[in-house]
């Protein structure tokens, strides 16, 4: 007879609460739990692969679309296309983007959840810890609506937490390989290399492994890796002339109508906006989130704990070489992206910060001390969760 009592039924429970959450959401909201989105940019660029085309057969003017010798290209990286191309053979133009958000961000709370078990952390304390750790947060908003620029960052999270997870198991090759993909929907999460690499070595090292080990250990990866680099580079340079080049310095805001994409006179303006922002503003006599983001310690705070847990290494002297290229690392992944035109444009939060989230995971597995959630915490995160249940309802994505 099977004792129930030792059987852990908190992945499901977790489930249950994201399509409860979900649910209450979209009937409160509205949009599609499962459905197609308007913004079908990857699902038009797999149907175009299947007519043997690299360019949309037309012009769709309201969406990002790269103009590059009279054709009309996807100007962001293609890995959702991948994904969505099998899709479209069931689904055609209907392919539900809507729900592959949701099931892309449950699984990376799950993977999380895993993780925090293993590393000691309670049922209770594991559980809440994933599941406010993503949806207090600016994923939340991402994952109501599979639109192009969500879908790719939502996949991406997922992709991350996952190569983070695995590398946690030691299963170096898998995780390396989630890592190039994540690479493959967002470009700048190349900077999530320094800490896998350096982490892994680390552990290794510690362990008493030598060098040699490790190497034979991270090899498949790496191959696996380059094998991801190679066809983004190929796919880019068919396009475009260029492997660098996916398409976005080909869009009319940057290529004729004067906008830079990246530049250091960004960095300033973004700052005054995702870094120090309050998220209310008086508007026609009356309190309003503001409609284009606010600062990202409070949008994303696991961001603003793991600086927390940072200092407090510090003073007690705790910070090891591999929490210090975990931060090292996500500071200038966060500069890369403040020097963005529009750190992600019109946004509840700091959509781009999201980005950033899985380095706070992954300070959190790297900290042995680290084995529960605090109340303080649990509070924080809870209050910072209804507070973006509340943007939602005030802010269209």
């Amino acid at each position: 007879m099977i004792n129930t009592r030792k059987k852990d039924f908190t992945p499901l429970i977790l489930l249950l609460a994201m399509i409860i959450l979900w649910g209450i959401m979209h009937q409160w909201l509205g949009g599609s739990f499962f459905g197609p989105t308007f913004y079908n940019t990857y699902t038009l660029q797999a149907l175009a692969w299947r007519d043997g085309l690299l360019h949309l057969p037309c012009d769709y003017p309201y969406l990002e679309l790269a103009i590059f010798e009279g054709e009309f290209y996807v100007s962001f990286p293609p890995l959702p296309s991948v994904i969505l191309f099998p899709l479209t053979f069931l689904f055609g133009n209907q392919t539900p983007d809507n729900l592959l958000v949701k099931l892309y961000a449950a699984a990376a709370c799950l993977m999380m959840y895993v993780s925090f078990r293993r590393a000691g952390y309670s049922r209770l304390s594991g559980g809440l810890f994933s599941f406010l750790f993503c949806f207090a947060s600016s994923l939340l908003p991402l994952t109501l609506n599979g639109a192009v620029w969500y879908h790719a960052q939502v996949l991406a999270f997922f992709l991350i937490t996952a190569a983070i997870c695995l590398l946690s198991m030691d299963f170096p090759a898998p995780a390396l390989l989630c890592y190039a993909l994540s690479v493959a929907c967002r470009p700048f999460h190349a900077m999530y290399a320094l800490p896998l690499f350096f982490v892994y070595w680390r552990l290794n090292q510690q362990a008493g492994l030598p060098i040699k080990t490790t190497a034979r250990a991270l090899l498949p990866g790496v191959i696996l890796g380059l094998c991801v680099a190679a066809g983004l580079a190929l796919y880019n340079f068919v396009r475009f002339g260029n492997p660098l080049e996916f398409g976005h310095n080909y869009l009319p805001e940057f290529s004729f109508q004067g906008g830079i994409q990246f530049s250091v006179h960004h960095v300033l303006n973004n700052l005054k906006t995702f870094l120090w922002g309050l998220p209310l503003e008086i508007s026609n006599g009356a309190i309003a989130f503001k409609k284009f983001g606010y600062s990202m310690l409070i949008a994303c705070p696991m961001l603003l704990l793991m600086i927390i847990y940072a200092i407090r290494d510090l003073i007690k002297k705790r910070m090891t070489w591999a929490k210090a290229v975990v931060m090292l690392s996500c500071f200038i992944h966060a500069f890369l992206l403040l020097l963005h035109r529009t750190f992600g444009g019109f946004q509840l939060g700091a959509r781009y910060a999201v980005d950033l989230m899985p380095y706070a995971y992954f300070y959190l597995l790297i900290s042995p001390e680290k084995k529960k959630l605090s109340i303080a915490e649990g509070i924080f995160l809870f209050l910072i969760f209804c507070f973006t249940l509340w943007g939602c309802s005030q802010v269209h994505i």
